[in-house]
């Protein structure tokens, strides 16, 4: 009678915890699946921010060309921070072969705010929420470093689409510094520390 009682208990232990568990492997195959569109979406996005770049130089857009650097370099920093996140879940970053075209300086411009702001508002956003619920800290520092940047790079694009359009392209920043940790970009000289991770100045990388 004990043995079936015990038995009895073991299944409806089961039944509880079955559930529970396979929430939880379904939660955390959506984090992996999110860091792996991420790794995909940021190593696309430093290469064609890369060719931008030459663009705008080519069109004597030279400070246009710079924040695309500095852009490209960010992106390559996610991109990192994505595949070591996947690493450390035990999961390998999936081979990429970045596709995108390059146009004008200022249709190039125009891709880069659309591809920021569906980053920033929609695509980071949804992640986050992905990692939270699935409680997978490494994720969420990576998806939340790039978040923060996102919408750094949205506001540098559109400021400098405002000025190509009006012609004060010289007004722009001639060098920009990069957060090393976090990918955080700066106009000119960034602070001591970086306001996105407390990275110090020191680990900056500068474009000019």
């Amino acid at each position: 009678m004990r043995k079936q009682l015990f038995m009895t208990v073991d299944i409806l232990l089961a039944l509880l915890i079955f559930p529970i568990v396979s929430s939880y492997a379904a939660d955390r195959q959506k984090v992996v699946d999110d860091l792996k569109s991420a790794f995909t979406g940021e190593t696309t996005a430093s290469s064609k921010y890369a060719a931008y770049a030459k663009k705008a130089d080519a069109d004597g857009l030279h400070k246009v060309a710079l924040l695309f650097q500095a852009a490209s370099k960010a992106e390559s920093i996610h991109a990192g921070n994505h595949k070591a996140a996947l690493e450390q879940l035990g999961e390998k970053a999936p081979d990429v072969t970045p596709k995108f075209e390059v146009k004008s300086t200022k249709e190039n411009l125009q891709d880069a705010i659309k591809g920021e702001t569906y980053e920033s508002e929609t695509m980071y956003p949804d992640f986050i929420k992905d990692g939270s619920s699935a409680n997978v800290t490494i994720a969420l520092i990576s998806f939340n470093y790039a978040y923060k940047t996102e919408l750094r790079h949205k506001a540098l694009y559109e400021s400098a689409l405002n000025s190509l359009q009006s012609g004060k392209v010289e007004s722009m920043a001639s060098k920009y510094q990069v957060c090393t940790t976090c990918g955080n970009t700066y106009e000119n000289d960034g602070p001591a520390r970086c306001g996105i991770c407390m990275t110090s100045k020191d680990r900056y990388v500068t474009v000019e």
